[in-house]
């Protein structure tokens, strides 16, 4: 059975930095894709950020761009994404996900797995 489990949001200030995890299992690991989305209250689901399975090359949103770095540590079966300078429009649900087929890694339109979420309330 295919778990994402992500971890580390919280309550922080304005321009404040968190780290989120997003730990994995029930696949091979280092063969999938992983992006970060996150969706705020009465808004649509944001994709954030992915990183492919063989090189680790990492996309992200413009919204995120210089500010959000996503990582993987594929001995540990866990993906990363550090948030820096964040901002109360960071404030929301944030979800990791990964689709069903390794074909297209991170041009993959569907998701197919997705983690239960970790909220991120940024404070002015």
């Amino acid at each position: 059975e295919v778990q994402l489990v992500e971890s580390g949001g919280g309550l922080v200030q304005a321009g404040g930095s968190l780290r989120l995890s997003c730990a994995a299992s029930g696949f091979t690991f280092d063969e999938y894709a992983i992006g970060w989305f996150r969706q705020a209250p009465g808004k649509e689901r944001e994709g954030l950020s992915c990183i492919s399975s063989s090189f680790g090359i990492t996309s992200y949103a413009d919204s995120v761009k210089g500010r959000f770095t996503m990582s993987r540590d594929n001995a540990k079966n866990t993906v990363y994404l550090q948030m820096n300078s964040l901002t109360p429009e960071d404030t929301a649900v944030y979800y990791c996900a990964t689709p069903r087929s390794t074909r297209l890694g991170c041009r993959t339109l569907t998701y197919d797995y997705w983690g239960q979420g970790t909220q991120v309330t940024v404070s002015s």
